[in-house]
C-alpha cells in the first residue's frame, strides 16, 4: 500500500490526513482540483466585493454631488423680467422692504420713494416693519412751497414734484406720523388723485403774488391751509400708536431717524468734484446742495451700500425707450436710438449689448436736457442676468398690477450710470476712501 501525506487548508488552518488506499491518488487529485477551485473563488469574490464597494462609493458620492448641485441650483434665488421674459437674473444681495404702494395720479414719486428708502432703514435699525404716511409729508411740503413761491414773485417751480432732501427737511422740522394715522386722503378716497388739488393751489398762489391789494395780504396762508386741510385734512397734533401717545416731532425721535446721517450724491463735470453745488433741476425748489463724484465712484457708493445691507434712493429719466415698466426692465442696447419700433420693441425679448456709458456722455445727455429728473425710485438689491451682467433691483410706486415683478424692474448698470440724476444714501454705506474725498 502506498502511502502519501496531504497537506490542505481548513478553516484558516493546516491539517494533515493520511491517504491510505488504493484509490489514494485519485482522491488526491479530486481535492487538489476543488481547493483549486476554491482558492481562485475566493479570491474573484474577493476582488468582485472590492469593485462593488468601490462602484458603491462613486455612486453614493456622484449622488451626493449631484444633491448638492441640484439643491445650490433650486437655493438660488432665480426671477424673470416677465412671465415669458427673455431676462433671466439671479438675485445677488437684497435688501428688506416694505409693500409695493401705488402713487397713482399724484406726482409725489419723490415722496413714496423716499418713505420706502426709510422703512427699509427702519428694519435695517430694528423697528420692524412700519408704513409711513407719504401724504403727511406731501401737504407739509407745499406749505413750505407756497412760502417760496411767493417770496421769489413766482419765478420759481410750484407743483407735485420734490426731490428726497424734501422728505429729510420735513422730517427734521415737522416730523412725521405712520399711515394709520394720517392717510392725506378724502373720505371714498383710496389712492391719491391730485390733479384737482394742484390746480387749485396753483390758482390762489397766482393771484396772491399779483398783489391786487398792492401787498400781500396776510390771510393767503390761511386761505392756502384751509384748501390743504380739504383736500388732504387736518395734521393731527398728537396721536396713539401701538398704545402710546406721540406727537409729530416725538415719534421721528422715537424712530431714531437723524436727518444728518442722509446725504444726496451725484456725478457730473460742470461742478468740481468732491464739492456740493445746488442740483439744477426744476424740482429741486428748496435749492438743496448734492455731492459730486467721478462715475465709477458714483457707483461704487451704490454697489458698497447694497452689498453692505443699505438701500439707495434713486432719481432717474424714466423717458428713455429702454425703460419699459411693463417688461420689468431699464436698459440702454446699442444703437437703440436708431432703431425702428419693431427693433425697439424686441429690446425687452432677450440680452442685448448695452451702450458704454462714459462720463462725457453721461454730461452731454445733461447738458442737452435729454435726461430729465423725471421720477424716483428705490434700489434694493443687486442681481445678475443670465450672461453675468449686473443690474439693480427697484422698486417702484406704480402699483402691483402693471408687470409682472409685483412692481419691481431691473436698470441695468449701464442704465444707472448713463440716466441717473442723484441718489440719496445713508453715509455708513459710503466707501470709507470716498468719504474721505468728500469731507465725510
Amino acid at each position: 500500500m502506498y502511502k502519501k501525506i496531504l497537506y490542505f487548508k481548513q478553516k484558516g488552518s493546516l491539517k494533515v490526513q493520511k491517504i491510505c488506499s488504493s484509490e489514494g491518488w485519485k482522491v488526491l487529485l479530486i481535492i487538489r482540483f476543488y481547493l483549486f477551485v476554491f482558492e481562485k473563488k475566493k479570491l474573484y469574490l474577493h476582488n468582485l466585493h472590492k469593485k462593488i464597494t468601490m462602484k458603491y462609493k462613486t455612486l453614493v458620492l456622484f449622488t451626493l454631488m449631484c444633491s448638492m448641485l441640484s439643491w445650490n441650483t433650486f437655493s438660488q434665488d432665480i426671477r424673470k423680467n416677465k412671465k415669458d421674459g427673455g431676462f433671466t437674473f439671479t438675485i445677488e444681495k437684497e435688501i428688506p422692504a416694505t409693500d409695493i404702494k401705488n402713487q397713482y395720479k399724484s406726482g409725489t414719486c419723490w415722496c413714496f420713494s423716499t418713505q420706502s428708502f426709510l422703512e427699509s432703514e427702519l428694519i435695517r435699525m430694528g423697528k420692524g416693519k412700519i408704513d409711513l404716511s407719504e401724504m403727511f409729508v406731501v401737504r407739509s411740503a407745499y406749505e413750505l412751497k407756497a412760502r417760496k413761491y411767493l417770496r421769489m414773485m413766482g419765478k420759481i417751480n410750484f407743483g407735485e414734484g420734490g426731490e428726497f432732501h424734501d422728505v429729510i427737511n420735513i422730517i427734521r422740522e415737522k416730523g412725521i406720523v405712520p399711515q394709520e394715522v394720517y392717510t392725506g386722503m378724502p373720505e371714498g378716497q383710496t389712492k391719491p388723485e391730485h390733479g384737482e388739488v394742484s390746480a387749485v393751489l396753483t390758482a390762489g398762489l397766482e393771484a396772491a403774488v399779483k398783489l391786487p391789494n398792492g401787498k400781500l395780504s396776510p390771510n393767503w396762508e390761511k386761505a392756502f391751509n384751509g384748501t390743504l386741510d380739504g383736500y388732504f385734512g387736518k395734521i393731527p397734533e398728537t396721536f396713539e400708536y401701538q398704545g402710546k401717545k406721540y406727537t409729530p416731532k416725538s415719534f421721528a425721535q422715537y424712530l431714531n431717524i437723524n436727518p444728518d446721517d442722509y446725504i444726496e450724491i451725484t456725478s457730473f463735470t460742470h461742478h468740481p468734484f468732491y464739492s456740493k453745488f445746488i442740483l439744477e433741476v426744476s424740482d429741486n425748489w428748496a435749492w438743496s446742495n448734492v455731492y459730486n463724484v467721478p462715475l465709477n465712484e458714483f457707483q461704487a457708493i451704490v454697489d458698497n451700500a447694497v452689498n453692505k445691507g443699505y438701500s439707495v434712493a434713486w432719481a432717474t429719466d424714466v423717458s428713455e425707450p429702454g425703460f419699459s415698466f411693463k417688461n420689468g426692465l431699464a436698459i440702454v442696447p446699442e444703437g437703440v436710438e436708431d432703431m425702428k419700433k419693431e427693433e425697439r420693441d424686441s429690446i425687452f425679448n432677450h440680452p442685448k449689448p448695452e451702450k458704454q456709458i462714459t462720463q462725457a456722455i453721461r454730461q452731454a445727455a445733461f447738458d442737452d436736457l435729454s435726461t430729465q429728473d423725471d421720477h424716483g425710485m428705490q434700489i434694493t438689491g443687486i442681481a445678475k442676468d443670465q450672461n453675468g451682467d449686473q443690474f439693480y433691483i427697484v422698486k417702484n410706486s406704480w402699483g402691483t398690477d402693471r408687470n409682472d415683478c409685483g412692481g419691481y424692474l431691473y436698470a441695468s448698470v449701464p442704465y444707472f450710470l448713463y440716466k441717473t440724476t442723484s441718489i440719496m444714501v445713508h453715509k455708513s454705506a459710503i466707501p470709507v476712501a470716498i468719504a474721505k474725498k468728500m469731507g465725510l
